[in-house]
């Protein structure tokens, strides 16, 4: 059902609705898997460490013919073996006594600790038994995930594909970076960018479209040439102007859920599905977008891939006062200085420089008439 001007957490539930996870998988050497999300449980084929090994550098000896041993009561024994880390523990053998706790006097290992069974000794299956489960399906692959796989040789790994991203910039006002000097009323595309690298960070496979100009029909074209893409992104044309054809677009190739969502920076903010392909069309301006990127196409692209990625977040206490329009969702940007969050009071989302010069951003509920210097917020962190 179509919604105007709908709150922001009503639009991010119908997109999230609309978008389904992948079931299509690929099976990747494991040492490429990083960042990639498991499509099945791993069980262990073996066990880890696969022998009982010394966890420290000595002499392996029997345990119980260490008794009584003290720093001034050495004990000493005649049966012994030097093992240094990892080696295995040979038997008889039950414990290894550290270096420091023993002096070597020929064929006699002076000790003066006493040791119990298997002190210092990495018992078989201690780190992994072989059958457990290592890694649930849905946990991203991470650094010390592959190492870990690596070290109980398995070498595959069974993976979700990455979901595909169309995105589609529009404006007959927009060129190519580098193409050419701009003139004035003119722009350098760089929203897809921002747009792009997003998307790749949080799992996508991203292919951008031409810029395209603000003409009905080669907007249709672009559209529909992306319809099996998992999620298009459009940027600009979502406003209400004679040339902001997008959400009509949207409603006569497929259905468009929601124009306008009561967000400050991102009010013409518009969702829509065509094929069952979800759809997000967002702001040209570079603020609001970068905020939708992170209200509307992060959590899509959650779902989408299977992934349960944690937005980062620290808490930070105000040090100004935020006035906020009460009935919309606000997100102030903020700089960080120690545990303490500046806001960044500058109006109009057109101005870039104002998040490179954030850390993060602070939301304030559309039930406030903003928050007060002293409170202590949530940032979520750029990413």
């Amino acid at each position: 059902m179509f919604k105007r001007f709908s709150g922001a957490a009503d639009a991010l539930d119908m997109l999230i609705s609309r978008s389904q996870p992948l079931q299509r998988t690929e099976q990747l050497p494991t040492l490429r898997g990083e960042g990639r999300v498991l499509a099945q449980d791993i069980f262990s084929p073996l066990s880890l460490p696969g022998f009982d090994r010394a966890a420290m550098d000595g002499f392996a000896v029997r345990s119980e013919e260490t008794k009584g041993a003290r720093p001034h009561a050495p004990v000493f024994l005649e049966r012994f073996e030097p093992v240094r880390t990892g080696m295995p523990v040979p038997a008889p053998y039950d414990s290894v006594v550290m270096l420091e706790d023993s002096i070597r006097r020929g064929s006699v290992l002076e000790t003066t600790a006493q040791l119990h069974p298997f002190k210092n000794v990495s018992r078989i299956g201690e780190d992994i038994a072989a059958g457990e489960k290592i890694f649930s399906r849905g946990h991203t692959l991470r650094p010390p995930d592959l190492s870990l796989l690596s070290a109980l040789a398995i070498e595959e790994v069974e993976v979700y594909q990455r979901p595909k991203v169309a995105i589609i910039p529009t404006g007959g006002e927009l060129l190519d970076i580098g193409s050419r000097p701009i003139q004035p009323g003119e722009a350098y595309e760089i929203n897809s960018i921002m747009a792009r690298l997003y998307a790749q960070k949080w799992g996508a496979s991203v292919h951008k479209t031409d810029i395209i100009p603000d003409d009905e029909g080669l907007i249709r074209e672009a559209i529909a040439a992306n319809k099996k893409a998992d999620l298009i992104i459009i940027i600009g044309g979502t406003s209400v102007g004679e040339r902001d054809y997008v959400p009509r677009i949207l409603a006569e190739m497929g259905e468009l859920l929601v124009h306008g969502v009561r967000l400050q920076p991102g009010k013409p903010t518009a969702i829509g599905v065509v094929a069952e392909t979800p759809v997000v069309c967002l702001p040209g301006y570079p603020v609001a977008m970068l905020f939708d990127l992170y209200l509307f196409v992060r959590p899509a692209l959650q779902r989408i891939g299977n992934r349960c990625d944690p937005q980062p977040k620290v808490r930070a206490v105000l040090t100004r006062k935020i006035p906020s329009r009460p009935g919309y969702l606000s997100l102030v940007r903020v700089a960080l200085q120690g545990e303490q969050a500046e806001p960044i009071m500058i109006s109009g989302a057109g101005i870039l420089s104002s998040v490179a010069r954030s850390d993060g951003f602070v939301l304030v509920s559309e039930a406030k008439e903003g928050l007060e210097a002293g409170e202590t917020v949530d940032v979520f962190i750029f990413e």
